[in-house]
């Protein structure tokens, strides 16, 4: 069982910009990671199996819709609270943050923001508590980077919607009590419909032989003339805006968590490089991995500024999906680098359970693809600056 010894890094004083309550939520989280995910993820992920029992635990130290208002359930806290948790949950697993980003996020935050009141007390606050497990249903086998063209539909049968189609790579679904799910309607208008488990013709078989997030579960959702009761629409969005919405929350949770596995790595490779003696010295004393070292410690302080500075513009209102977009696509990035770096540093040792670090690497090659590739993320970029769409 791995023991986490890990030091927080903030090379500029980043921690000046938080406020009591930040560091305070910080480190709750940091000591609830280190005492109770950090010791058993490395066996979860190596048997590519989702550790349920944690489900309730994350619940209960908040980390299920933060800045959802207490009153459903949420935590009323602000978005740099939400990224902090994020963050510390990510310097985990990958996994461990992406079911918190999709109960909260992805679940919680579209029935908050485009639900009924009746679905908002119904659901939210047992999504909160843990008692409740949601997932999202947003890509389609034909359908990733252009969801716009998604097949999945509902039609109005009078007294209930009939939903028929399918969604794949969907996070949390073989175990998900509720599914937050994007289909067209009869006039091709894209609508979110919730769908509770037990409804005929709703099925969550599970995606199996991943290499990537194995302590997270992966599955798909099957729809076979399922019948949706008139109260399980969500009556106040229409359109793609809904469910990109619901997706410019989480990329902004990913921005921070993307951070907090660039963080691990990055410790691990220190202590190991100052520790591990070759040619007489350690590692860390020849020029080569001081350059490394030097170079993680850069990015990730370039990351943690900007993400700090997305905070504050999503506190005030002021966060745009193109300004997400940037952030995603660099924490992303950097993290990926960081822990290939980190690898090289360890050597062989880098490919081990023993350290986190392959599994960073593993997780990031989902992490920088999922919820917007890297490509895509880029051309959100490109089309803000010049105004001209390379899309299609």
């Amino acid at each position: 069982m791995r023991q986490d010894l890990y030091n927080h890094h903030d090379y500029y004083n980043i921690d000046d910009l938080l406020t009591p309550e930040h560091k305070t939520i910080r480190e709750t989280v940091r000591a609830f990671v280190k005492k109770e995910l950090s010791p058993i993820i490395e066996d979860y992920a190596q048997r590519a199996e989702f550790p349920r029992h944690i489900v309730k635990a994350l619940g209960a130290i908040g980390a299920f819709g933060p800045s959802i208002p207490a009153e459903y359930g949420g935590g009323g806290l602000d978005e740099i609270s939400y990224g902090i948790i994020m963050q510390e949950l990510e310097r985990c697993d990958s996994g461990i943050r992406s079911t918190a980003s999709v109960q909260g996020s992805l679940v919680m935050y579209p029935i908050y923001k485009y639900g009924s009141e009746e679905q908002r007390m119904k659901y939210l606050p047992k999504l909160g508590s843990g008692e409740l497990f949601g997932c999202f249903g947003l890509t389609e086998p034909n359908h990733g980077s252009n969801p716009a063209g998604m097949e999945t539909n509902i039609k109005d049968m009078g007294d209930h919607y009939l939903l028929n189609g399918a969604k794949i790579w969907i996070s949390n679904a073989p175990l998900a009590d509720i599914a937050v799910v994007w289909a067209k309607n009869e006039a091709g208008k894209i609508r979110g419909v919730i769908v509770e488990r037990g409804m005929l013709g709703f099925t969550t078989p599970t995606t199996h032989g991943k290499w990537s997030l194995r302590a997270s579960i992966t599955g798909e959702l099957a729809f076979d003339n399922v019948k949706i009761p008139k109260e399980n629409l969500l009556p106040n969005v229409e359109g793609l805006k809904g469910p990109l919405g619901c997706l410019s929350k989480a990329r902004y949770g990913i921005a921070w968590g993307a951070i907090g596995a660039a963080l691990d790595c990055y410790d691990t490779a220190l202590r190991y490089a100052k520790e591990r003696i070759q040619f007489g010295r350690p590692l860390a004393g020849f020029q080569l991995q001081q350059k490394k070292l030097a170079e993680m410690i850069t990015e990730i302080t370039k990351a943690q500024l900007l993400v700090w500075r997305l905070g504050t513009l999503f506190n005030e209102g002021k966060a745009s999906a193109a300004q997400i977009s940037m952030a995603k696509r660099n924490s992303c990035e950097i993290a990926l680098n960081i822990a290939r770096e980190s690898r090289q540093i360890l050597g062989g040792m880098g490919i081990v359970g023993e350290y986190p670090i392959m599994r960073h690497l593993m997780n990031l090659e989902t992490v920088i693809t999922y919820e917007g590739t890297h490509d895509i993320h880029l051309l959100i970029t490109g089309q803000d600056i010049t105004g001209l769409n390379a899309f299609s």
